[in-house]
């Protein structure tokens, strides 16, 4: 037991820095989404900008941990065994909270997460003291500090509301002005755009970046006392001034001279800010609490427990009002802290999910929708189109026309593939950091709590319904997204108040046995959230995934498509043997994982499917023909997704239902039709894989034997039904099997003549092969 403490603090100390994990991959969406969804600069170069300025962030990172220390509960209350688990239970719960929402790839606040669990682990221990004490529960407000949750309560509310509000009017004010031909205004225009906006970002640096660090306390008026802060705040108005001038004049000369575009220096400059922001002043979410337990425990063997001859009874005793006043963290936990978020940031792939979804929510371009539609959403559409259509009906005609043509979105003509798209512009993405860094900046100068998450999420949403990029196709869905977002906001709260409170009153009945076995559970969770996504990640890179088409020609369709048919006949092959199986043997959950495989196959399909726009748009004018035979082959693929579908799902549901199993002629009869489908899948693929295209001759020649097999067992289970069977069930069942597996084969066989018919009218077979040099015939 008298250990007991020295290891907390070595559990506190590996829980900060898997907290600086979890922690970054969740807040890197706060600056990485706009540079990501602008493309304005590349990947690498991004990384590198957002790394500077977490390092530098995190080395001149404030030594002050208030809310720590003092900002949710009075510390005097409290003595340094409660402090301990309070600061414990708020650890474990923190990393398992964000993590929980990075492998949801959900975007959440950090701040709101160490304040509810600071008050919730805080009102359990001072419950626990009141109870014991039998003091009355009204003493409850002398441990804790209400108003502070109060505040951030606020904060929330406030921040949504706001961002959203100003994001959307400064984006909309913004495209008026620029339109998407933002390039082809005059020099002064995006000279005077990148005064205002590089105005907004620095001074953002010097309020946000500045406030809390030491150099914050210099002293810089020596006849006024002024602080650096100080004089911060009372020259506003003339430090605004002279940098909007400054920067105006030098926006304009790199547009000149160097004949460098504004805008992309906007973008590297606001990441650059929003990186040194994070980590100048939202290190302490993540390190404050094991610094402050690191710093009580050092207090509590320099005062007290190196002589005690019982640590424990020395523990429960010692007060901790020292808490209160300010200590200094030292420098090398700063830049220790610093280069584990830089590693993480380049390598989290957690990062990567998060920062993902905030950009899908706010493209410009159509995405895969990941979200569904609910009620509210719904609702927030409809009279969002009943409030457009009444500012339409009274706006005069020829202002509404001037509206429409400065938010005409240019052709995507340009771009060969979906992936290369921006999701929005550099326009929207300079807006995004600067409106993000003005209300971030006039936040703190007025000292409102805020959430950065919050603030930059809300921006980056609100200027995407400026600009028109939530549409008729989207905006249920992008709605949708943003009402869960925020609605896990509000869930972080209420989960981190009753987790970390749980967890506090567990680790006071019994600290040493509670301490491991909550230790032990955080690391098995952690471990398996860890596994559990690689998995996932690596399900989406299998080599089974379809390929979307890239040629701009019949031929080179014809070879790409190949691969794919040879993969979806593999796949299907594979989902209706184990549908049959499944079936035989009454197997569950063969067939629920089944289910699985045969979605995820219909998913990749859509996705192609999505994708054909771009395709058509990037064909040449002499092979417009491969759109059609494209578009064809996709429908077959699709009728074929779809029957097997149809297969697997009334499979699985007849014996979910546990309905009467079918009988052994019945199952024999399906498992003959099987081996037949398999043949023919077997060869059909053979024949793509090889790209031994007259192979498909020989498959249609025969395609009539499969049919009749099919054809003869629906008519055994005709009379075998007006004869002997007795189950309607089995009936219906065995009938929409043999009647799926005709329309299956139907758009199998429609779908190689399609291919033979093409292949023969646009290249001979020993032209095509599987040769990296020959793969596409521009």
């Amino acid at each position: 037991m008298n250990n007991i403490y020295l290891l907390m603090i070595i559990a506190l100390t590996v829980l900060a820095i898997a907290d600086l994990v979890v922690g970054v991959s969740n807040d890197a969406v706060n600056f990485l989404n706009s540079a990501i969804g602008s493309k304005a600069i590349s990947f690498q170069t991004i990384m590198i900008v957002a790394s500077v300025g977490v390092a530098v962030g995190a080395i001149f990172s404030s030594g002050l941990m208030e809310v720590a220390r003092k900002g949710i509960f009075q510390p005097e209350q409290f003595v340094f065994h409660e402090i301990m688990i309070i600061f414990m239970a708020v650890m474990i719960t923190d990393i398992l909270l964000l993590d929980f929402f990075n492998t949801l790839g959900m975007p959440t606040s950090t701040t709101v997460s160490i304040v509810f669990e600071l008050l919730g682990a805080a009102v359990a221990m001072a419950l626990i003291k009141i109870t014991n004490q039998s003091d009355d529960y009204d003493t409850l407000l002398q441990y804790i500090n209400t108003s502070k949750a109060t505040e951030i309560i606020i904060g929330i509310i406030l921040s949504v509301v706001v961002a959203f509000s100003v994001g959307a009017l400064v984006q909309w004010v913004s495209r008026l002005l620029l339109s998407y031909n933002f390039n082809e205004k005059a020099r002064w225009v995006g000279a005077v755009f990148g005064g205002i906006a590089l105005t907004a970002i620095t001074y953002f640096i010097f309020v946000k970046g500045i406030k809390g660090t030491a150099y914050a306390s210099t002293i810089v008026d020596v006849k006024a006392s002024l602080t650096l802060k100080e004089f911060l705040e009372i020259n506003v108005l003339p430090i605004v001034a002279i940098s909007l001038v400054a920067w105006s004049v030098i926006s304009f000369l790199v547009m000149s001279l160097l004949k460098t575009n504004i805008y992309k220096l906007i973008i590297v400059v606001g990441t650059f800010a929003l990186a040194l922001a994070f980590a100048g002043n939202d290190l302490v979410n993540f390190i404050g609490v094991p610094i402050a337990g690191w710093q009580s425990y050092d207090k509590f063997m320099l005062d007290a427990g190196a002589n005690a001859s019982d640590i424990e009874v020395a523990a429960r005793g010692f007060k901790m009002d020292f808490l209160d006043k300010t200590v200094e963290t030292p420098t090398l936990f700063l830049v220790i802290a610093g280069l584990i978020m830089v590693v993480t940031l380049w390598f989290s792939s957690k990062a990567k999910a998060v920062v993902k979804t905030s950009i899908d929510l706010s493209s410009q371009e159509q995405t895969k929708e990941r979200f569904k539609p609910n009620f509210l959403s719904r609702g927030f559409v409809r009279m969002s189109i009943g409030i457009s259509q009444g500012i339409v009906a009274i706006t005069p005609k020829s202002w509404q026309e001037k509206i429409d043509k400065q938010f005409a979105v240019p052709a995507v003509s340009t771009y060969k593939n979906k992936e290369d798209i921006p999701a929005f512009d550099m326009v929207r993405a300079a807006v995004n950091l600067m409106v993000a860094s003005v209300l971030i900046s006039i936040a703190t100068s007025m000292k409102l709590p805020l959430s950065t998450t919050y603030v930059t999420f809300m921006v980056a949403m609100g200027t995407s319904l400026a600009d028109r990029a939530w549409g008729a196709e989207s905006a249920v869905y992008r709605v949708a997204g943003v009402l869960n977002v925020i609605g896990g906001w509000f869930f972080t709260a209420i989960v981190a108040f009753l987790a970390a409170g749980l967890i506090a009153l567990l680790l006071n009945l019994n600290l040493p046995i509670m301490l491991g076995a909550l230790l032990a559970l955080a690391a098995f969770l952690l471990i398996r959230n860890y596994i559990s996504h690689n998995k996932k990640a690596k399900e989406a890179k299998v080599e089974d995934s379809l390929k979307k088409a890239e040629s701009s020609s019949v031929q080179g369709v014809i070879h790409e498509s190949a691969s794919n048919i040879a993969n979806v006949l593999k796949r299907g092959n594979r989902i209706y043997t184990s549908a049959i199986n499944g079936l035989a043997k009454q197997d569950l959950q063969m067939l629920k994982k089944n289910r699985k495989n045969i979605s995820k196959l219909s998913n990749e399909i859509d996705e192609l499917r999505d994708n054909i726009f771009y395709f058509i748009k990037n064909l040449d004018e002499t092979s417009v023909g491969a759109s059609n035979f494209y578009i064809n082959i996709l429908g077959y693929l699709q009728d074929i997704t779809q029957s097997l579908e149809y297969i697997s799902t009334a499979s699985l549901k007849h014996v979910n239902n546990n309905h009467r199993k079918l009988k052994f002629s019945q199952i024999k009869e399906l498992k003959q039709v099987d081996e037949a489908l398999e043949i023919l899948f077997n060869n059909t693929k053979q024949a793509f894989d090889s790209r031994s295209f007259e192979e498909i001759g020989s498959v249609l020649t025969n395609k009539e034997e499969i049919f009749q097999l099919v054809r003869q067992k629906i008519q055994t289970q005709v009379e075998r039904t007006r004869t002997e069977e007795s189950s309607p069930k089995n009936t219906t069942l065995y009938f929409s099997l043999l009647l799926e597996t005709k329309d299956l084969l139907k758009a199998t066989m429609d779908l190689l003549e399609e291919y033979h018919t093409a292949h023969d009218s646009s290249v001979e077979p020993a032209k095509i092969t599987k040769d990296k040099n020959s793969d596409q015939e521009e």
